[in-house]
Formats: C-alpha cells, structure tokens, sequence
C-alpha cells in the first residue's frame, strides 16, 4: 500500500484548510494571504517539467487578469524553495520576460503532506524514485474561505487558462446575482434567472427583462435575462 494516498481531498463549499507552508515569498499561512481578496492555487507536478513551464509562464502573462477580478494567485510543485525560485527564470524566459520575477508565489511542499491533505496526487504519475507526482489541480477559493470550484487534470494535460478565468467570472457573477451561466457563457452575453426564483421577484430584480425560451414540455424553465 502506499504510504501517499489520493484522498481525503476537499468538497466544494468546503472551508479551505489554513495552512502553513514555506514558499518563494516566505512563509505563509494561507487564510492571511489570502486577505479578503478571492484566490487561485493550482498544483504543478514537478520543477523543470515542460508542461508546467508553459502553464506558469501562461498564468505569469495573464497575472492582470487575475488582479483585476481581485484574485490572488499561488502555485504548488512538490520541490523545494530554492528550487522553485531558480526555474522560475526559465518560467519568465519561456513567458519573454527574462530577468523579471515571477509574480505570484510557489509553495514548496517537499513532503507531499499538504497534496496529501488536498487529495492532489496523482497515482499513475511518478518520478524517478517512484513516489507519485501531484496532479494538476486547480481550487478557486473565495472570500469567505470556502471552496468554490475544483478542477483536477492528470499530469499529462496542460490547463486552459482562458477556461479558468471564465469560470472566475461565472463564480464571481452568480454569488452576487440570483442567475446561472449556460453552456458556453462570456461576460457580457445573457445569463438564466435560476429556478428557485419566482417571475415576480425575477421581474423586479432584473430590470433589463426577462424573456423564457418555449419549450414542447410547456414548462417555463429557461428564462434569460442581460446583466
């Protein structure tokens, strides 16, 4: 049996765990770093690994977008400190920022004990010593501390970055309005009312209208309405 196991990990809706860890800024405790702000941690499989050089450079090129949505991001990989903060200038190379740091923190978590604690490994991928690799996770986690969304790729599968920053935009819309994002959804096209809400409320709340898509059941379930 492997002394690494896979679980117990972390449900959505869930109080992320305040944790301590050392990282490429220091050491933190995770609750203070993350402020009032909302908040993204995505796990790395290895150091000098191809795929998560391009990932990191892509969200290094991308840290204004998470700025102006008030997220705060941090990155995870299973080596050290010293490690992290010397392929960090490959990372910046590869993103042609040579010479720049890298703008967010990386959590050196040598000991797998806080992938073990977020259920991030990834049982078919390991390293030459044969211990498991993390998987590529993603946790976006918001202001009151909870878990709000958790996408988990294997370690041979590069993340859509425009794909996460989507689905911010979706988690930071629907906690403020009573709607729901359909299949598909950019900011700035139509969002559905969600179902709890009756039509009279629904009417007063949005007063750009909502209008119901007709359906051969009859029920009027697919209402819409432009935020």
């Amino acid at each position: 049996m492997s002394r690494y196991p896979t679980m117990p990990g972390i449900l959505l809706g869930e109080l992320f765990p305040n944790f301590e860890a050392d990282t490429t800024s220091g050491r933190i405790k995770f609750h203070d770093f993350l402020g009032d702000s909302w908040g993204i941690l995505f796990s790395h499989p290895a150091d000098y690994t191809p795929v998560c050089t391009t990932e990191l450079a892509r969200a290094a090129k991308l840290t204004d977008e998470f700025k102006k949505r008030g997220v705060k991001m941090i990155a995870l990989s299973i080596d050290s400190v010293e490690d992290h903060k010397n392929w960090s200038k490959d990372v910046m190379a590869y993103a042609n920022e040579a010479g720049s740091p890298l703008p967010f923190p990386i959590i050196a978590d040598e000991k797998r004990e806080l992938s073990v604690q977020l259920g991030m490994l990834d049982p078919d991928e390991r390293n030459k010593a044969g211990l498991p690799l993390t998987a590529r996770c993603v946790f976006v986690i918001g202001p009151d501390k909870k878990l709000k969304l958790s996408i988990l790729y294997p370690a041979t599968t590069g993340r859509n970055f425009d794909e996460i920053l989507r689905v911010i935009d979706s988690l930071q819309l629907t906690a403020q309005k009573k709607v729901a994002t359909p299949v598909d959804w950019k900011p700035g096209e139509k969002v559905m009312v969600v179902p709890s809400l009756p039509d009279s409320e629904a009417t007063a709340l949005f007063p750009n209208g909502v209008t119901t898509k007709e359906m051969p059941s009859g029920k009027k379930y697919l209402r819409y309405t432009q935020i």
